[in-house]
């Protein structure tokens, strides 16, 4: 099972289990899932659920391992992105007015503070009253977090 992983992606993974699941195991719905968003995964609940039931109720490392190696094959959270931005764009240019990403991220889904979105502009070089090319954007808000060991 941990031929998948990265030797340092299954460090990070352990330390993040062992945080959650103090007694080897994950033995609810909910620690298996702050774990695995603690992660960075996005799981729906359906799909949390039965995780949970192939695996009896109870998971240990290894069995959480095999988990996180199933989902990272179907989540795709790039693509689910551009989707979205792409259904939102009905002529096609590829672009988004800075203004209206910044109505997003305030006030859908999983609402980001103004101090939050105000960092991603930043950080992306987005200026508040310009246009957003969506491909670049989810680019640089999916690109993988630097580690500095």
């Amino acid at each position: 099972m941990a031929r998948h992983f990265k030797e340092q992606d299954i460090d990070e993974f352990r330390e993040c289990f062992s945080l959650y699941a103090r007694n080897g195991q994950i033995r609810t719905l909910d620690q298996l899932t702050v774990i695995m968003r603690s992660l960075g995964m996005s799981p729906t609940i359906s799909e949390l659920k039965k995780y949970f039931k192939e695996k009896g109720g109870k998971m240990s490392f290894p069995d959480f391992l095999d988990v996180m190696h199933k989902h990272s094959q179907v989540e795709k959270i790039p693509d689910e992105i551009l989707a979205a931005f792409k259904g939102h764009d009905p002529t096609h240019t590829g672009t988004i007015p800075a203004r209206e990403l910044r109505h997003i991220l305030l006030h859908w889904g999983e609402r980001l503070s103004h101090k939050e979105v105000e960092q991603i502009f930043r950080e992306a070089n987005i200026s508040p009253g310009g246009v957003v090319r969506y491909q670049d954007f989810c680019r640089i808000v999916c690109a993988p977090v630097p580690d500095y060991y």
